[in-house]
């Protein structure tokens, strides 16, 4: 039977994502406290991670007090496939940023 930590993570995420039949976890304790495996289809990734990551820090923190309810510590780890797309970084890159405005400006 699974731990209620780990049944409010499914429902959550579940509800979340188009692909709910692709939603699983794995629940594991070791001496640092459970953490819970979330493994979704590729495609409900960007869902459950959010935009710079806000959904799955409010599920990490929603999981957090559920943990608190019962005395434990309770971690979130979002699984990513291998030959998942590198993250892009948000910040152009130095030779990706015009300069022909900044020598218009003759200063």
């Amino acid at each position: 039977m699974a731990e209620k930590d780990q049944s409010f993570v499914e429902f959550v995420v579940k509800s979340l994502v188009d692909h709910s039949e692709g939603v699983s976890t794995e629940r594991t304790i070791d001496e640092r406290g459970v953490l819970i495996t979330l493994k979704v289809d590729p495609q409900d990734m960007g869902q459950v991670i959010g935009r710079q990551g806000q959904t799955a820090r409010a599920i990490r923190t929603l999981l957090r007090v559920v943990g608190a309810k019962s005395n434990a510590r309770v971690n979130l780890k979002i699984y990513e496939p291998e030959g998942m797309r590198p993250r892009s970084n948000s910040r152009p890159q130095e030779e990706d940023i015009d300069t022909s405005a900044v020598d218009d400006l003759k200063i």
